[in-house]
């Protein structure tokens, strides 16, 4: 099959970026990471500069394969981008790919984005910092089954950052949401929990995310499938801490 391809090129964050069209022919069973590998390839016995994009494991696992894709963070699916294959488009198609499009996640160049800002996020405060000894047994802590489920379904985030992409005013909320969440609910995280959200979400705000303005966008999107209801339960968390932090500076006395 033959595709155009319109890649957004930008040398540098500082730099002014600019699409460039090619002409690609490819196999309907390429990934489309396979793809850009022809697209580059080309480029190179042309003498010319390869495209710069994100990867790493190439098996759906790790989100670093964050390209936006006809309008879709990862493409048409909701999958990850380096599980999507060529023969979800049409022969003679054009295929729009740009980097992620948020203030936090700065361009570092043509398709390499900056998402720091996630690490910067799970450092102050997803973590659980207690003295677990040896590895106890699975079933020394009873954990009701439906609570398990929804604290692994929430760690399942792979911190793609296609939420972000998704959203219109680039929110971070739901990836915050369900790194809190799979501490919150469970007993090993609970020591932390109130300054955890508190840091987390303050952080978030620091890394200059926008707010969730509840259009569902990012679940629709996440190649994850991670639920909004984290968001409701991380506002939960969060409205918790905050009161509590405010009766215990002394706020909370009788009028």
């Amino acid at each position: 099959m033959n595709v155009t391809v319109k890649v957004w090129r930008q040398k540098d964050n500082s730099a002014k970026g600019a699409f460039k069209s090619y002409a690609v022919h490819a196999s309907p069973d390429m990934s489309f990471l396979e793809m850009m590998d022809v697209l580059n390839s080309d480029l190179i016995k042309k003498g010319e500069e390869p495209i710069a994009f994100d990867h790493d494991c190439r098996e759906g696992i790790c989100g670093m394969c964050s390209l936006y894709i006809n309008g879709h963070p990862h493409g048409p699916l909701q999958t990850t981008t380096c599980q999507l294959h060529m023969r979800s488009f049409n022969d003679g198609e054009t295929i729009t790919v740009e980097p992620w499009r948020a203030k936090a996640f700065p361009v570092i160049k043509d398709l390499v984005v900056d998402r720091s800002a996630f690490d910067r996020i799970q450092q102050a405060g997803g973590y659980v910092n207690i003295n677990t000894g040896g590895v106890p047994d699975a079933n020394e802590i009873p954990i009701p089954k439906k609570v398990a489920d929804e604290a692994f379904d929430a760690a399942t985030c792979i911190g793609c950052g296609a939420c972000v992409a998704a959203c219109k005013n680039a929110s971070a909320m739901l990836f915050v949401s369900a790194k809190v969440s799979q501490f919150a609910l469970l007993p090993q995280g609970q020591v932390e929990r109130k300054e955890r959200v508190e840091r987390m979400v303050a952080q978030m705000d620091a890394e200059g995310f926008g707010a969730c303005t509840n259009t569902k966008a990012c679940e629709a999107e996440c190649p994850k499938g991670i639920s909004v209801t984290n968001i409701a339960r991380m506002n939960r968390e969060y409205f918790g801490a905050m009161l509590s932090s405010y009766e215990v500076a002394g706020g909370g006395g009788e009028g």
